[in-house]
């Protein structure tokens, strides 16, 4: 089971000092979406150069151009890229591919898809590496959390990861590891802590003693 750092309202600055502090601690840095409108991808090139022990996604929500977007990313350090698993097939089978020839992983974010069982099965047969629920920031501010979505997910997935996003922090954390997802991702619970470093040490040692 791996922590992964969204990364997403915060500068570049701001970045990768609070990477400097948890890289011990966090398994995959996400150079997220707002992140990646402010700064292209110079922000998936410097956290590669800077923290080589950390692995990078790439949250380009990929929904059209499917291998040409994706190698952008791989060809800039990334290990992951997400791609919307509501486009297209053909899309989704391009970055597949652009992944395979890097040797990199293909995440589908599940964000706005209704029948998540059927498509987790399309998406594993498509080839994708990792699904990923997703509850946004919009969804959460209705009230909604992935753990429902993450409950179904867990009983469909055959051969893929699954990752979870959504407003989990330290406090909720618990309820998502029972369904025992690959990857557990927390980016306002981390960035928008009193203690970043403190936080994310504590959220690391709890994933880290559920996996014993």
């Amino acid at each position: 089971m791996k922590l992964q750092i969204a990364l997403d309202d915060i500068s570049m600055e701001a970045a990768m000092e609070l990477l400097g502090k948890v890289k011990e601690y966090a398994d995959i840095a996400e150079v997220g979406t707002p992140f990646l409108m402010e700064y292209g991808m110079e922000a998936v090139r410097r956290i590669h150069a800077g923290f080589p022990g950390l692995s990078i996604l790439c949250d380009g929500k990929i929904m059209d151009a499917g291998g040409y977007e994706a190698e952008l990313a791989f060809r800039a350090g990334a290990d992951y890229v997400t791609v919307l698993a509501v486009t297209d097939d053909r899309t989704i089978l391009d970055v597949a591919a652009a992944a395979k020839k890097y040797g990199k992983k293909t995440v589908a974010d599940m964000i706005c898809v209704e029948n998540l069982k059927e498509r987790s099965r399309q998406l594993e047969e498509l080839g994708v590496d990792v699904i990923a629920v997703h509850t946004g920031v919009d969804q959460q501010a209705a009230g909604r959390t992935p753990l429902q979505d993450l409950k179904e997910l867990r009983s469909a997935v055959t051969c893929a990861q699954i990752a979870v996003a959504g407003g989990i922090r330290l406090d909720t954390l618990d309820a998502y590891l029972e369904y025992e997802p690959e990857i557990i991702i927390v980016g306002g619970g981390i960035v928008h802590a009193e203690d970043p470093a403190g936080e994310t040490k504590k959220l690391a040692e709890k994933i880290r003693e559920r996996k014993r």
